[in-house]
């Protein structure tokens, strides 16, 4: 007889072995012991693929704005060994184009890890609805999301799920953001020092800047959206957020 759970009343299933091969039957029930120590192990390792993911956008925006002080101190060195005015400004656009490379890869690599710290969320999240099925008494003691939908996802990351001014706000405190808003004014800077080499007054200059910075800035958000937006819809929500708890 199987063993019976005496708060829950629900059959325990035994590792019987197989009558065929003798060896122990498949699983066939969250219940199993070995069910848990899969699940366990399949946490661990999402928890390990999100410590890298971290990682390495911390790691990619710190050597990003590193590359981009080390820049800005040489042009500083070059501006006093350059005569003219239009020489600096030839050494400048050149190292500022490199910048601007170096930003839009950093950002873009720094989209994909996050990507992958989501992926590892929504994976924990099954993990976790899995644990409530095998005991629902724990519910109250998990302070993490158990849904595997975009509100329950964004729920621990303590973000807006919703489209609007907070998802924005939110977008522009990460690390994401950060990065998108200094290359946005990196673009800024590079467009108004080439119009400069081109003759244009100082007026036409900064209105060049403002909107080269205003219009990467859009570029990279609009990107990022649809990134998301994308991957989200690939993404089956198997455990959705109840509409009593949204």
């Amino acid at each position: 007889m199987p063993a019976v759970d005496a708060q829950h009343a629900e059959p325990v299933a035994d590792v019987a072995p197989s009558p065929v091969t003798g060896a122990p039957a498949a699983p066939t029930s969250l219940h199993d012991p070995r069910v848990i120590q899969m699940l366990s192990t399949e946490h661990w390792s999402l928890l390990s693929a999100r410590s890298l993911a971290y990682n390495e956008a911390f790691t990619r925006a710190g050597m990003f704005l590193a590359f981009l002080s080390t820049s800005f101190v040489a042009l500083a060195l070059i501006a006093q060994a350059i005569p003219t005015e239009r020489d600096f400004l030839l050494v400048a656009a050149l190292v500022l184009a490199f910048d601007l490379v170096i930003g839009v890869t950093t950002y873009g690599r720094i989209v994909g890890a996050n990507y992958e710290d989501y992926l590892a969320v929504h994976g924990m999240a099954r993990i976790r609805h899995s644990y409530i099925e095998i005991a629902p008494f724990i519910a109250p003691y998990f302070t993490t999301t158990i849904h595997d939908d975009l509100k329950g996802v964004m729920k621990a990351y303590a973000a807006p799920a919703e489209e609007g001014l907070q998802s924005i706000l939110y977008g522009m405190t990460t690390s994401g953001g950060m990065v998108a808003l200094i290359v946005s004014m990196l673009g800024g800077v590079l467009a108004l020092v080439v119009t400069m080499l081109a003759g244009a007054p100082m007026g036409a200059a900064y209105l060049a800047g403002a909107t080269a910075a205003l219009v990467l800035f859009v570029g990279m958000v609009a990107f990022t959206y649809r990134f998301y937006a994308r991957v989200q819809t690939a993404l089956e929500a198997r455990f959705p957020t109840p509409d009593d708890e949204a």
